[in-house]
């Protein structure tokens, strides 16, 4: 293979975060515990690998198209000018190409699901297509990033059930608003190159009271996973891993002191969050 098609390639897989996984990762916990509470178990094999590939492929289609729409200003933003859109290094036309190549790929597992993942995977397109136009007029594109990274837990819900019950609003809801408090945290990293390039963000809109409202965030979201282990009368490992994310989130709050490194180092750290209610949760429900 030639160093130019290696570096095409390479242009390719930094498009779609290849190299980057903590996005993929944070999008498959909470699709992960849609799955495991929607069978009460442990879930098909096929399922599993149907819902983590078509995460997988979603994630990355979303990255391609956030970086499409953003180009402009992600030349103005000193972490993300060298991304292969905004360097020149891909011409937009062959992002568009690639982001409906991967909805295509992501489209080619729908035969193996009922009727319903059909039609809720065609809110999530237009979500994940319609994600990076909301930082151009709110500021409150991290609610909307919200909604797409909980969309697969009523997937998951509907592909095991063929319905999607008040369970699964509820844990919607609770990511939601976990993706909020960590994406804020994100956006706080890049919050002085945002402000100059007129990109709005939750960041921006807490203002000095950013902190407060992650805590205010992360509560919220524990209290509905608790509530929901109460109605499910889940085992001890599930509430030991609600007591280990409520310790994590309290890490957290030792980052968020303004310097812009500890902040991407806080969004990073929520991996765990989401690896450890899993690990609780599958443990639960194996314990039970």
């Amino acid at each position: 293979m030639s160093s130019t098609w290696r570096e095409r390639l390479s242009a390719y897989a930094a498009l779609m975060r290849i190299d980057r996984p903590i996005g993929t990762l944070l999008l498959l916990w909470p699709t992960y515990w849609g799955l495991w509470l929607a069978v009460q178990g442990t879930p098909p094999l096929e399922l599993f690998l149907i819902f983590t590939l078509g995460t997988w492929l979603m994630r990355s289609a979303g990255c391609v198209i956030n970086d499409y729409f953003d180009r402009d200003f992600d030349r103005q933003v000193a972490r993300t000018r060298k991304r292969p859109l905004a360097s020149g290094r891909i011409r937009a036309r062959e992002a568009l190409l690639l982001f409906v190549i991967l909805c295509l790929l992501a489209a080619a597992l729908l035969p193996f699901l009922n009727r319903l993942v059909f039609y809720l995977a065609l809110v999530a397109v237009v979500i994940s297509a319609s994600y990076p136009l909301f930082k151009r007029f709110t500021h409150l594109p991290q609610a909307f990033l919200g909604l797409a990274f909980s969309f697969g837990i009523p997937m998951a819900f509907a592909a095991v059930q063929d319905r999607i019950p008040a369970m699964a609003w509820w844990l919607m809801l609770a990511n939601a608003c976990w993706v909020i408090a960590y994406d804020t945290a994100y956006a706080m990293a890049d919050r002085p190159d945002d402000l100059r390039a007129g990109i709005r963000s939750t960041a921006i809109l807490f203002g000095r009271f950013d902190w407060l409202a992650i805590a205010v965030l992360e509560i919220v979201m524990l209290a509905i996973l608790l509530g929901i282990g109460l109605s499910l009368r889940l085992g001890w490992p599930y509430w030991f891993s609600l007591l280990g994310a409520g310790a994590l989130f309290l890490y957290q709050q030792t980052l968020l002191d303004g310097d812009r490194d500890k902040a991407l180092r806080a969004f990073l750290h929520n991996n765990w969050v989401g690896l450890w209610i899993f690990w609780g949760l599958v443990a639960s429900l194996g314990h039970a």
